[in-house]
């Protein structure tokens, strides 16, 4: 069941094309400070109150990285292993031509799961308006060399995770130089974070994807890392290094410990093996509030995901506002900066945990502009 209250969700479209077999759905959360903003992903189970969920992110997520884009998100049910490559195309197309009385004006789309810079080409062809969708191919430009894509393949959510990263550590006197850092999950956002990381002077010491942990304390090499991970498709074939369990990847000693892979990495039951100073929230949703709030009481600084993970959608208004990739990658270092610090500063001069802080930030930029925000009566 979704859920309603003061800030939306203010649309949700639900549309169908029995011929294609297509089915999916759009929630647009907020337009209190723009159009709707955030991405289509493609599971065989996603469902309204997922996409809501999703759309609410999105809305504080814009809000707290100031930019001007509501919150918005939507789903397509297919399963893209199940069916063809032709098959899945012809289900994004006939979806974004359901769609296209909403784009740009009200929902601006972008990739998300299973979806990727070819497949946001198709919905953009098949929408016929090129604003209507970011993470497009480079090759995709509205005139020649002009407001042409940038896919999120170039990295920069973990560019942006990096630069949180760096932020927190000034904040806590922690010098990244020499500093240990674990990453969880080497994927695009992981394996970017750890080049940036490593580049700035940071020892990386572990690294985990579904088959394990690689741990070294006397350091990993990051290029020799990503050549095998591209080519023998797991970190655990690194050597010299120690194979543990992916899980054991939270325990390890380290000043900085980056998520950047699965949901609800860390229980209520892990608290206690938790060792790094830092956390940097890479993924979404890498543990409960709850969870963050002991680990604020026990001294660990914690980047959350909303914070450190907005590089992908600062990436997506460059693109939209027509920057070439130069532009954007200054963009989201200086969005991440400042927000990172204006966040950690009202949590410290506040008492309370840097979540908490940023969703206080986030709803009053919401509140400040909603002309319908008002508690519904039913």
């Amino acid at each position: 069941m979704v859920n309603y209250d003061e800030f939306g969700p203010q649309k949700i479209l639900e549309v169908y094309n029995p011929r294609v077999g297509m089915r999916g759905f759009v929630v647009i959360d907020s337009l209190a400070l723009g159009p709707a903003k955030g991405g289509i992903r493609m599971t065989p189970t996603v469902t309204r109150e997922e996409v809501a969920r999703l759309a609410r992110a999105m809305t504080w997520k814009n809000a707290l990285a100031d930019l001007p884009f509501g919150g918005g998100k939507s789903g397509i049910i297919a399963n893209p292993k199940e069916i063809t490559k032709e098959k899945k195309f012809e289900i994004i197309k006939a979806f974004s031509k359901a769609i296209k009385s909403i784009c740009p004006e009200e929902y601006i789309a972008a990739p998300d799961m299973n979806m990727a810079e070819e497949e946001v080409k198709a919905f953009v062809e098949a929408n016929g308006e090129h604003h209507s969708a970011t993470g497009k191919p480079t090759t995709m430009c509205l005139k020649p060399g002009k407001h042409c894509g940038i896919p999120h393949e170039f990295g920069s959510t973990g560019f942006g995770v990096f630069h949180a990263g760096r932020v927190a550590a000034e904040h806590m006197n922690l010098d990244i130089q020499g500093a240990t850092i674990a990453i969880e999950g080497f994927g695009n956002v992981g394996e970017f974070a750890a080049k940036y990381f490593t580049e700035a002077g940071a020892k990386l010491v572990a690294v985990s994807d579904s088959r394990g942990v690689l741990y070294n304390e006397e350091g990993i090499d990051f290029e020799k890392m990503k050549e095998t991970k591209h080519k023998e498709k797991t970190v655990t074939n690194y050597k010299p290094g120690k194979v543990l369990p992916s899980k054991e990847i939270i325990g390890i000693k380290v000043d900085i410990l980056v998520t950047a892979a699965i949901p609800d990495l860390i229980k209520m039951s892990d608290i206690n093996k938790i060792k790094a100073e830092l956390i940097v929230e890479g993924s979404n949703i890498p543990m409960t509030a709850e969870i963050e709030e002991k680990l604020y009481k026990k001294g660990i600084l914690i980047v959350p995901d909303f914070v450190a993970n907005a590089g992908g959608v600062i990436s997506s208004y460059a693109e939209h506002l027509g920057q070439t990739p130069e532009e954007m990658f200054k963009l989201v270092e200086k969005k991440i900066t400042k927000n990172t610090q204006v966040i950690l500063n009202h949590a410290k001069e506040k008492k309370i945990k840097p979540r908490d802080a940023g969703m206080e930030i986030a709803i009053e930029r919401v509140r400040s502009k909603c002309k319908v925000c008002k508690i519904p009566e039913n």
